[in-house]
Formats: structure tokens, C-alpha cells, sequence
């Protein structure tokens, strides 16, 4: 670290972890290690199984590879980082690193926000209007709407990158967690940075409220239509519409817990940030695909494909 008018100027951070007990670093490391090789190629499985069979060629399933795409850059941000730490007695991150980390986890984790909005968007076109689908969702438009939430993500993230890099900080450069995030370099941030904290609030906090209660207000317009539809019909797109509702709470939960009061202590921070960053992202396709017996079907056809020619 060195000294400049008045306050530090980091060039490195220490990470306290999940824990300093040896033991149950090592029991988490475990754990961890089981869950991605489990969950990991599971969701790299929903992206073959997308992209291989034509009869999976709806904007659904299109969004879904996309997400299990989305979810596994997400976490690919924090969790190597935080296992290699497990062999590490003291824990660092360069300043750069830090910084790299933050944007990447918030470009991600707003573009798979985004992508949910889609996603509501898809299946309220699909419910309401059926006999427009093909032509308000056809390929062209589904192409557009993942790059705009990929760019709506960049500029999440490059917001909260611009904001973080000119936060003057007073240390000690020690964060209790084993990751870099907004919330932890305020708490090191000196005074008279109430403009930047308002800001970096209004850009992460707000935004993730809002798209919450926008989604939870479709999908509940969403669930009232289907009181329209035959039994057939809406056996099948209520499936579909409660894993939605489930894989919403599952992202947005954890993220308000952690940003809508970004600037204060809140309890077990470390475990709720360990499943939003580590455990939920991987999960979230495996919800959708659980519940959908097309896409279940397609996998199991790949895999005995693949057991074939290995046979073979």
C-alpha cells in the first residue's frame, strides 16, 4: 500500500474466506469440487442437447441454452478464486484483479437478470398472443433481445466499474469474504462518498428490485390467463411458468438480500453471497430442465448416443 493525500492507495486486498479453520476449508473444498463436476457438465449437456436437436428449436429452449451458458461464465468469476484460496494460509487479490472481478460479476449477473425479462417476454407472447408468436419471437428477434441483454449487462457492470475505481479508500485493506463486491469496498471507502454510494444503490440495489417486481407482476398476470386455457394446456405452460417463478426467487433473493441495503452489515453475508455466487447460477438451468419432459427426453437421447460410440 502507499500513502497519497490522505488516503491509501491499495494495491492489494487480504481475503478473510469462508473460514480460517484448515479443517473445514478442506471439507468445503470437497464439496464444492462434487457439486461442479456434478452440476457443471450438466449444464454444458443443456447447451449440446439445445444446439443438437432440431425439435428443441423453439425461442425457449434458445433462451435456456443461453442462460446455462450465461451461469456458468457467472461462475467462473468467483469459485476458482475461492478454491485455490482453500490451499492458500493468506489469502490476497491484486486491486486489479479485485476490479476485474466486480465488473465481470455484475456485467454477468445483469445480463442474466435481463435475459429473465426476456424470457417472461417470450412466454407472455406465447400465452397471450399464440397466434402472433412466430412473427414477435421468431429467430431474428431472439438473436436481438440476447445481445441486448448481454450490452444491458456490459453497461451495468461498466457503471459499477467506473464508480468502484474512483472510491479513495482508508483501509485496512482486509475484506471478510472471498470475493471482491461493491458493497465491501464502500465499507473501506473514506468520507464524503455519499454521491458515489447513492449511485452505486440506485444502479444495483434499485435495479434488481425492479426487474424482480416486473417479473413477479407478468408471471402472476401470466398464471391468471391460464385460468383460460384447457387443462392439457395449462398443465403444461404452468410448468413452465412456475420453473421461472422458482429460478426468479432463487437469483433475485440472495441479490436483494446482499444489494438492496449494500452499505450496511447484514447476517450470514457470506453464505448467502456463497449461493448466489457459487450454488444457484449452476442450479438454475437444471430447474427448468427438471420440469420439462421434451428436453429430458433429448438429453437422455444424447447421452445413449454418446454411451454408443464410446461402446463402440
Amino acid at each position: 500500500e502507499m500513502e497519497h493525500k490522505n488516503y491509501t492507495v491499495v494495491t492489494e486486498f487480504v481475503l478473510l474466506g469462508l473460514s480460517q479453520n484448515h479443517e473445514v476449508q478442506m471439507i468445503l473444498l470437497f464439496f464444492f469440487l462434487l457439486f461442479y463436476m456434478i452440476i457443471l457438465p450438466g449444464n454444458v449437456l443443456i447447451i449440446l442437447t439445445v444446439w443438437g436437436d432440431s425439435q428443441l428449436g423453439s425461442p425457449m429452449y434458445f433462451f435456456l441454452a443461453n442462460l446455462a451458458f450465461l451461469d456458468i461464465c457467472y461462475c467462473s468469476v468467483t469459485p476458482p478464486k475461492m478454491l485455490a484460496d482453500f490451499f492458500s494460509h493468506r489469502k490476497t487479490i491484486s486491486y486489479s484483479a479485485c476490479m476485474a472481478q466486480l465488473f465481470f460479476l455484475h456485467f454477468l449477473g445483469g445480463a442474466e437478470a435481463f435475459l429473465l425479462m426476456v424470457m417472461a417476454y417470450d412466454r407472455y407472447v406465447a400465452i397471450c398472443k399464440p397466434l402472433h408468436y412466430t412473427r414477435l419471437v421468431n429467430r431474428g428477434v431472439c438473436c436481438v433481445l440476447v445481445g441486448a441483454t448481454w450490452g444491458a449487462g456490459f453497461i451495468h457492470g461498466i457503471i459499477l466499474f467506473a464508480l468502484s475505481i474512483h472510491l479513495p479508500l482508508c483501509g485496512p485493506n482486509i475484506l471478510d469474504n472471498f470475493f471482491c463486491d461493491v458493497h465491501q469496498l464502500v465499507k473501506l471507502a473514506c468520507a464524503n462518498t455519499y454521491i458515489v454510494e447513492l449511485l452505486m444503490f440506485l444502479n444495483n440495489g434499485v435495479v434488481i428490485v425492479m426487474c424482480f417486481t416486473l417479473l413477479l407482476i407478468s408471471y402472476t398476470v401470466l398464471l391468471l390467463k391460464l385460468w383460460t386455457q384447457s387443462p392439457k394446456a395449462k398443465n403444461k405452460v404452468a410448468s413452465t411458468c412456475v420453473s421461472h417463478i422458482i429460478v426468479i426467487f432463487v437469483m433475485c433473493g440472495p441479490a436483494m438480500y446482499l444489494y438492496a441495503l449494500p452499505f450496511q452489515a447484514v447476517p450470514m453475508e457470506k453464505v448467502v453471497a456463497v449461493f448466489h455466487t457459487v450454488i444457484f447460477p449452476l442450479t438454475n438451468p437444471m430447474i427448468y430442465t427438471l420440469r420439462n419432459k421434451e428436453i429430458k427426453d433429448s438429453m437422455w437421447k444424447l447421452i445413449s448416443k454418446y454411451i454408443l460410440w464410446c461402446g463402440k
